[in-house]
């Protein structure tokens, strides 16, 4: 009777979310079909996507896991429920929180002014980061996946994908700052959604480092329950590909997003098949540059508009005697990006620990340290009201999910 109710309650949240999310998807491929075949077509209306329908059908489907593993008792509180489901903070680019993580603070939130404090300053970085730096290099980026043709300069290739790589990161990350900072200031403690991901040395590595929440839940929720790796190596794969196409599959309704996810789990599986041995016989720098060039060369076609520009665009990334146009590409790095794009590498390699060693050589004086910091958080906020206030370019680049 459990497990009956389990399927219920997890087929009624598909089915509302693939009914909103992939109905005009499913239409649109039908309707080709139809075509080709001179059999007419389907006619549906434009569905509008509500807010963060991913991450609150997510939700659902958490506490209905985890009340059937008996991890959490069930929530007789519709509002505690609701409180749950619907927590706005995170609601629209996640994390995505599990049910047993959230349950227990309900009734043993940590209310204080301290914690308030490290609220507004994690709120303030995540500000920056989306604001200052991802939506900075967002203009180039955009600049380089509108090439065309004949068009599409090397040079600017490269340029537009390494924006791209670090916009997306720090776009995402960012969100999740500002919603684990605006949590913590109502007494909710979060789990990281990131760690680092550029730095990783392996495709496996960097699935542990990027979206956290997201990867542990397609593991937990699906990995494990089909099985795992406990059924022979041809199911394992099997398991793998069902996972990367699914976290594909979730991040929007279109074929890009397939085969980033395809990308992704193509290269675990070689990992696994023992290239991951090979891995650890070099040095680290390779190792890592080897999982960089992978990620960035995986995010074409999640940003390109189809697959057919996604190859395009992989094919201008080889020098091929076109013009590099250097003149074209100077002209987008004004100060401003400049100062975004080195802020990227400085901050998504870890290169600040670095300046941290450094000055904890120097000892300051007692209370240099939180005059500096505040001064910059003061700064940090200051710029990022600034942007937004003048208007400038402000993409949601995760509105489909």
């Amino acid at each position: 009777r459990r497990k009956f109710y389990l399927i219920i309650g997890i087929t009624g949240n598909l089915v509302l979310l693939v009914w909103f999310k992939y109905a005009n998807f499913f239409a649109f491929n039908l309707n080709s079909f139809l075509q080709t075949v001179h059999l007419g077509s389907v006619s549906l209306s434009q569905i509008a996507l509500p807010i963060g329908i991913s991450f609150y059908t997510f939700h659902s489907i958490s506490y209905l896991m985890d009340v059937y593993h008996q991890k959490m008792p069930p929530q007789k509180n519709i509002f505690n429920m609701a409180l749950y489901i619907i927590l706005f903070s995170q609601l629209v680019a996640g994390p995505i929180i599990r049910y047993n993580v959230f349950a227990p603070q309900l009734f043993n939130r940590k209310f204080n002014l301290p914690e308030f404090c490290l609220g507004i300053e994690r709120f303030i970085i995540g500000l920056g980061k989306k604001v200052l730096i991802a939506n900075t290099l967002a203009r180039l980026a955009d600049e380089g996946f509108q090439q065309s043709g004949d068009n599409m300069s090397t040079l600017l290739s490269w340029a537009a994908a390494l924006c791209y790589t670090f916009q997306i990161y720090f776009d995402f990350s960012g969100y999740s700052d500002m919603a684990i900072g605006l949590s913590k200031m109502f007494g909710f403690n979060f789990p990281e959604n990131f760690n680092l991901p550029y730095t990783a040395t392996s495709i496996k590595d960097f699935w542990k480092r990027w979206h956290i929440s997201l990867s542990s839940f397609f593991r937990d929720y699906v990995y494990i329950e089909l099985g795992g790796n406990k059924n022979g190596k041809n199911k394992t794969f099997r398991n793998l590909i069902i996972v990367f196409l699914l976290t594909g599959f979730w991040h929007g309704a279109n074929y890009t997003f397939i085969v980033w996810g395809m990308i992704h789990g193509l290269f675990l599986l070689i990992e696994r098949a023992g290239f991951e041995k090979m891995l650890l016989k070099i040095p680290v720098i390779f190792q890592k540059s080897y999982a960089f060039i992978i990620v960035l060369l995986a995010w074409i076609p999640f940003r390109a508009k189809d697959n057919g520009q996604a190859m395009h665009y992989w094919g201008s990334l080889i020098p091929n005697g076109n013009d590099l146009k250097f003149d074209l590409v100077a002209s987008y790095f004004t100060t401003d990006l400049i100062i975004a794009f080195v802020a990227a590498v400085f901050l998504a390699f870890n290169l600040q620990r670095y300046l941290i060693s450094f000055s904890q050589k120097l000892k300051p004086a007692f209370g240099v340290f939180q005059i500096v910091n505040s001064c910059f958080l003061l700064a940090v906020l200051f710029f990022s009201a600034l942007y937004l206030m003048s208007g400038t370019y402000n993409p949601f680049i995760y509105y489909q999910f």
